[in-house]
């Protein structure tokens, strides 16, 4: 008997290389697969506004990346003994306020200079609810700041459609031909309620199957389905039963290679592979001539992946394996 029904997701028409560069938007499950990535060595740029979950401070996020946006004095607020801004993760709080003002702004810098010459944007959509202040401006994060300071809202299916269009069509502005794929978490948002999540989740995938349907460079990922109908168990989430566990992130990472990476990469991703094991591998006995035999054939093995692929930065393993 059949206890488990696998899902297998469609290949991309248009699949990803180790030559472009790929910008990693949204929530943390967003950061689970841009680690994945980097290790393989893609060239990409993750979450420059930190953790993200709502449409809303996604798409305000891309925008001030397309303008380059200058934060200033003006955009922050004190709280619990830091400076914040409403729209960033508090990973860029800090005591000082120029030291948060300069932190938010070099990555402003980068990201606007990333976006504009990116290859694909990767866009993980957490909740359709958002946080609004009394002057109605939707926060990214709370930064622990009461609750009854902010009004909840659950955002509808036309609304989220007719922002991340418009987010779409400014970013092709600047961008032409850049790629666009998104995801709908499958972190399950149970403090909103487990029918509330569920409404959040599906006015998500509505309205981004809306966009997928109106443009060939815009795809669909399906992490969501693979994690709460393929895996479908309790026992792929962590302690907190919310968060996918690892075993289900890798089974996640695994379709995402098959259906959205190229093979020729994919062949490659398998040498890096190989590699990082190699890196990661301890020796009981590091002066002896079997560990720096090891060494060695990993070096030559790197520095003819480097000839062969001069796109690739092998430079931090290259150190490594010579030290």
């Amino acid at each position: 008997m059949n206890f488990h029904l696998e899902f297998t997701p469609r290949q991309f028409a248009t699949t990803i290389r180790h030559q472009q560069k790929l910008l990693m938007i949204g929530s943390c499950f967003t950061e689970n697969i841009g680690t994945k990535l980097k290790q393989h060595k893609f060239d990409l740029l993750e979450n420059p506004n930190g953790i993200l979950f709502n449409p809303i401070s996604i798409i305000k996020s891309v925008k001030s990346y397309i303008s380059n946006k200058r934060y200033t004095e003006a955009d922050l607020f004190y709280q619990n003994e830091c400076w914040n801004s409403w729209e960033h993760h508090s990973r860029f709080s800090h005591p000082v306020k120029d030291a948060c003002l300069l932190g938010i702004n070099q990555s402003q810098q980068v990201a606007h200079d990333f976006i504009v010459a990116a290859d694909w944007v990767f866009i993980t959509v957490g909740s359709a609810f958002v946080y609004e202040l009394y002057n109605h401006e939707v926060v990214a994060n709370c930064h622990k700041v009461p609750t009854d300071k902010f009004q909840k809202r659950l955002l509808g299916i036309e609304e989220v459609i007719t922002v991340f269009t418009a987010m779409v069509d400014e970013l092709s502005a600047v961008n032409p031909g850049v790629k666009i794929i998104f995801t709908i978490s499958p972190v399950r948002h149970l403090r909103d309620g487990f029918i509330e999540n569920n409404l959040s989740k599906s006015a998500l995938i509505q309205a981004v199957h809306t966009l997928t349907g109106a443009s060939e460079n815009i795809f669909y990922f399906p992490a969501y389905e693979l994690v709460i109908d393929d895996l479908r168990d309790y026992r792929f989430y962590a302690e907190d039963m919310v968060h996918p566990n690892y075993a289900a992130t890798n089974y996640v990472w695994e379709k995402f290679v098959n259906a959205c990476i190229d093979e020729p990469t994919q062949k490659l991703m398998k040498e890096i592979n190989i590699i990082n094991a190699a890196r990661n591998h301890k020796p009981f006995h590091p002066g002896s001539e079997q560990h720096k035999k090891f060494l060695q054939t990993n070096l030559e093995k790197i520095n003819l992946l480097q000839k062969q692929y001069p796109y690739i930065d092998f430079r931090e393993e290259i150190i490594y394996f010579q030290s």
